[in-house]
C-alpha cells in the first residue's frame, strides 16, 4: 500500500524535507525550527487558503490518489475456453466467426427513446473550468467523432462573460453555451449525444429553457453531486472585476469581493485569487419529482440524474425515485474521482469509495427489480482510464450498467494532442513524440481513420487534440473487443457479474463476486466427478444471443 502523505502531495505542489513521516499527519517526525519547506503547513503558513486545491488553476487536472482498501483492481476477468455469447442472430460459432474483431462495443441507454454510443464510454461534466473552456474544441471535436457523449458541466451560462439576461433574470443569450453545443453537433455522426447538466444556479438562470428552445437539445441532466467532493463546483478567478460580476450574478464568490479588506489585499498584491463557489442542493422526492416534470413539460425527451459518493440512504433515493421517475440514465460517480480544482484532502478523505458505492448501487437495483420495478439505465464513474476497468463495471453492475463516465482519463488525450500541435509549430517536439514521426500523418496511428470518416478537405480544421481523443477511445474499443472475446461476450448485453472473480474474499464480501477459488467450483467439481455433459455452463453455451435491437453488425461481418 503506498504510504499516504496528508501534509504533502505533488497536486498541492507540497513535499515533506524528512524521508520519516509520522502516518497520521503527515509531518515530518523531526520538525526543525529554520526549515525551508515545502510541506502543506509551511506553505499554508503564509499561502493559507490557496493550499487547499491543486494548482495550477486551469493548468492541470488534479485526481485523488488515496489507496483503498478494496478497489476494482481486486477483481479479475474471467476467460473461457469455448462457447460465445452475443454473436448476430445465424451465425454459429467457431473459430472462424467467433473472432475479437467480431465483437459489438456499441451501447445504449434511455427509458424508451434511447442513445446509442459506439463504444461504452462517455465524458465526465467539463463544466465551468479553465481546463473544459480552454480544450472544449478538442473534447468537443473528438467525443463527436469518437461516437459517445459529452457532457456538458455545470455553470458553463453562469461564469460566461458576454451572458446576457432579460428582465425577469433569465438567459437571453449565452455564448459560450452556444459556441459548446455547435461545435459538438459539427461532428456529430448518430452516435452519442451532447447533453447540458445544471445545478442550483443553472437552473434560476433559466439554462434548460435556454438550452432546449435555442438548441432543441433531447437530454437534459440533474445533479446531485459528484465522486470529487461533496460541495458545489467551484472556479479560481483573477481578476476584482470578474469575481464582483460573478458575486453579482449570484454566486458565492470568497473572499468577498465587496470587502475593503479584500480590495486592498488584491490590490496589494497578496490576495491573487478569488474562488467562485455553487451553493449546495437541497433533495426531496416531492421537489425532485416536480422538477422531473418540469423539464418534460419543457419537451426534453431524456431526463439523467448525476448523484456522488453520498451516503447509502442518498444513493437509495437517487435509485427509487430515478425509477419512479422513469429517468433515463443515472450516473453513479463514486470517491477518488476528479478533474478541475476540487479541495485536494476533500477529494482524497470524502465519500464513499467507487467499489463499494457501485456495489451497493447493483444491490439496490437488483432489490427493485425482484419486486418487479423497473430502474433506470446505470452508468459508473469515479477513476477509470482503461478497457480492463469498463469491463469489470459493466460486469460488476450487470445487468444494469450501460456504460462508463470517464474524467481525467478522456481530457487528457485532448490535452495532449493539442500540446503536439504546438510543439510542432515551434519545432519542439519531445522525444517521446518525434520517434514517430514528425508530421501529423506519422504521428497519429489514426490519422487516416478520422480523414476518412470527415473527408480530405474537413480534416485541416480537425484539431489535433481531437484526433488524440479518438485515437484513445478507439485503442479502449480494440482493447474491450479483447477481453470480451477471451470471456466469449461478443456483445456489451451478454458481460455478467459471472465474469468476474475476487483476488481476495475481502473484495467477495464487498462486491459478492466470488473469491476466485470458489468461482465456477461446482462445475469443475461435476466434470472431475463426471455428472457433467462437458460444455460447461448453459450461459456460455448461449451461442446465437442477439445484439440490442437498434444496433448494426460489426464491421468484420458487413
Amino acid at each position: 500500500m503506498n504510504l499516504q502523505r496528508p501534509n504533502a502531495d505533488d497536486a498541492t505542489r507540497t513535499a515533506n524535507r524528512s524521508k520519516s513521516v509520522v502516518p497520521a499527519s503527515g509531518l515530518c517526525s523531526r520538525c526543525i525550527d529554520g526549515c525551508t519547506g515545502n510541506c502543506e503547513v509551511f506553505k499554508a503558513t503564509f499561502r493559507s487558503r490557496e493550499v487547499l486545491y491543486p494548482g495550477p488553476f486551469g493548468e492541470v487536472t488534479a485526481g485523488a490518489d488515496k489507496n483503498y482498501p478494496v478497489d476494482y483492481s481486486h477483481l479479475n476477468i474471467q476467460g473461457y475456453a469455448f462457447g460465445a455469447k452475443g454473436l448476430p442472430y445465424g451465425v454459429m460459432a467457431d473459430s472462424d466467426t467467433a473472432i475479437f474483431p467480431a465483437v459489438n462495443t456499441e451501447t445504449e441507454y434511455g427509458w424508451d427513446r434511447k442513445v446509442r454510443m459506439s463504444i461504452p464510454i462517455f465524458t465526465g461534466a467539463l463544466g465551468s473550468t479553465e481546463i473544459a473552456r480552454k480544450n472544449w474544441e478538442h473534447f468537443a471535436v473528438g467525443a463527436a467523432l469518437s461516437g459517445i457523449t459529452l457532457v456538458c458541466g455545470e455553470n458553463v451560462c453562469g461564469i460566461d462573460p458576454q451572458l446576457e439576461l432579460d428582465r425577469h433574470g433569465k438567459i437571453a443569450s449565452a455564448p459560450e453555451m452556444d459556441r459548446r453545443i455547435e461545435i459538438y453537433r459539427r461532428y456529430h455522426r448518430g452516435y452519442g449525444e451532447i447533453l447540458v447538466q445544471m445545478n442550483v444556479e443553472d437552473t434560476r438562470l433559466g439554462v434548460a429553457e435556454y438550452v432546449g428552445q435555442k438548441h432543441g437539445l433531447e437530454t437534459i441532466e440533474l445533479k446531485w453531486g459528484q465522486g470529487a467532493k461533496c460541495i458545489g463546483g467551484e472556479i479560481k478567478v483573477d481578476s476584482l472585476e470578474r469575481a464582483l460580476q460573478l458575486q453579482r450574478r449570484g454566486y458565492i464568490v470568497t473572499p468577498d469581493p465587496s470587502h475593503p479588506v479584500s480590495q486592498a489585499a488584491f490590490r496589494d498584491g497578496s490576495l491573487k485569487e478569488f474562488e467562485r463557489h455553487s451553493r449546495l442542493g437541497f433533495i426531496d422526492e416531492e421537489g425532485f419529482q416536480a422538477e422531473i416534470q418540469r423539464l418534460r413539460n419543457l419537451g426534453f425527451k431524456r431526463i439523467t440524474l448525476k448523484t456522488g459518493a453520498y451516503s447509502l440512504r442518498e444513493l437509495a433515493m437517487a435509485i427509487r425515485w430515478g425509477s419512479k421517475a422513469r429517468i433515463d440514465l443515472l450516473t453513479i460517480d463514486g470517491a477518488g474521482g476528479g478533474t478541475g480544482m476540487s479541495p485536494w484532502r476533500m477529494m482524497e478523505e470524502w465519500g464513499m469509495p467507487s467499489l463499494y458505492l457501485h456495489s451497493a448501487a447493483y444491490e439496490f437495483c437488483n432489490r427493485l427489480t425482484k419486486r418487479r420495478e423497473r430502474v433506470p439505465d446505470v452508468a459508473f464513474g469515479g477513476g477509470f482510464s482503461s478497457e480492463d476497468a469498463v469491463f469489470k463495471a459493466l460486469a460488476l453492475g450487470a445487468p444494469f450498467t450501460k456504460a462508463v463516465c470517464m474524467g481525467r482519463a478522456l481530457m487528457i488525450p485532448g490535452m495532449v494532442g493539442k500540446n503536439i500541435a504546438r510543439w510542432l509549430n515551434e519545432g519542439k517536439l519531445p522525444n517521446t513524440v518525434s520517434q514517430f514521426g514528425s508530421t501529423p500523418e506519422e504521428i497519429f496511428v489514426c490519422y487516416e481513420e478520422v480523414k476518412n470518416l470527415v473527408g480530405a478537405d474537413e480534416m485541416k480544421n480537425i484539431p489535433l487534440g481531437a484526433l488524440g481523443m479518438y485515437s484513445y477511445c478507439e485503442k479502449i474499443r480494440v482493447g474491450l473487443q479483447q477481453l470480451m472475446a477471451g470471456a466469449r461476450c461478443f456483445s456489451i448485453p451478454t458481460i455478467s457479474r459471472r465474469d468476474l472473480m475476487s483476488l481476495t474474499e475481502e473484495c467477495a464480501k464487498v462486491t459478492g463476486i466470488p473469491y476466485l477459488m470458489n468461482a465456477y467450483r461446482e462445475e469443475a467439481i461435476d466434470i472431475l466427478e463426471d455428472r457433467h455433459n462437458g460444455h460447461g455452463d448453459s450461459e456460455a453455451l448461449a451461442f446465437t444471443v442477439s445484439y440490442p435491437r437498434a444496433s448494426r453488425m460489426p464491421r468484420c461481418y458487413e
